[in-house]
């Protein structure tokens, strides 16, 4: 018997719903717009002359307002307190936000401020005693978070009337969170925004007015001011390495996403953190 040759297999006909492929790589699909930005879940649409003018084209300005320590006050000052505060709130026209922020204090610079100042320091006794301090200071630090507060009181305009705005606020903020839109600029005439501004400054007068006569000094922020809170609301982590810098210097309207790769290295400019 001769023996058979072994037949090779065939390769199976392409069909036409698979073409062949090639050694060119196919163009690649445009990727689809994030709907959950962080653009487009932002309130605010433009900080001018201390205002913050938000993507409903309302407007709002913000007073630091300094605390005072009821507990070590006698009893006649506290209900000379607790009585201003409440002819404050009768004399209101307008509705008010009271903001109380809490965040972290960074104690490096402050522990490295006072090393230094060791250094400089001839006399031995004070530098044993500046030896326990710091000493004292950074074991504090390690132990407890220290924590700063700051108040703040929010005075809002809006220029198709309060009461109608305030009943949709709710609804704008859990819209914009979980149906978030493309972000769209806000255009206000003049006429607008020179009645908002003389309004706003009207009201920033009145609850300064009120706050006074409780002891509270308060005094309305800026538009680098407002920048730097912003800022550090939106990054509490990132604010404490790189601080928000010079304000003025910054005269891009908005951010947006570079296209393409990163370079991998890191050491190349613009390369990967």
């Amino acid at each position: 018997m001769q023996p058979q040759t072994p037949q090779m297999p065939q390769p199976a006909p392409l069909s036409p719903a698979q073409p062949p492929t090639t050694g060119t790589a196919s163009a690649a699909a445009t990727p689809p717009k994030n709907p959950n930005s962080t653009q487009n879940t932002l309130l605010v649409s433009e900080m001018r002359e201390g205002m913050m003018i938000m993507n409903d084209g309302s407007f709002r300005a913000m007073l630091s307002c300094e605390s005072i320590n009821f507990d070590l006050m006698s009893s006649r000052e506290r209900e000379g307190v607790e009585y201003s505060y409440q002819s404050f709130l009768n004399s209101l026209y307008f509705p008010v936000q009271i903001l109380i922020r809490s965040q972290r204090i960074d104690i490096g610079p402050y522990l490295e401020r006072l090393s230094k100042i060791r250094r400089e320091q001839d006399n031995m006794l004070l530098g044993v005693l500046m030896d326990d301090y710091i000493g004292f200071i950074d074991a504090i630090s390690h132990e407890a978070n220290i924590m700063d507060k700051q108040f703040f009181v929010i005075v809002p305009y809006f220029a198709g009337g309060d009461i109608s705005a305030i009943a949709n606020a709710g609804k704008s903020i859990f819209s914009s969170i979980f149906k978030p839109q493309e972000q769209q600029g806000v255009k206000i005439d003049k006429t607008t925004y020179d009645k908002a501004k003389d309004e706003i400054s009207n009201r920033v007068n009145a609850v300064q007015s009120g706050l006074f006569q409780m002891g509270v000094r308060s005094k309305q922020l800026n538009t680098e001011q407002l920048s730097q809170l912003l800022y550090n609301v939106y990054n509490p982590d990132t604010a404490l390495r790189e601080p928000i810098g010079d304000v003025d210097g910054m005269t891009g309207i908005y951010v947006k996403k570079g296209e393409g790769q990163a370079p991998s290295n890191p050491n190349q400019p613009g390369g990967n953190f």
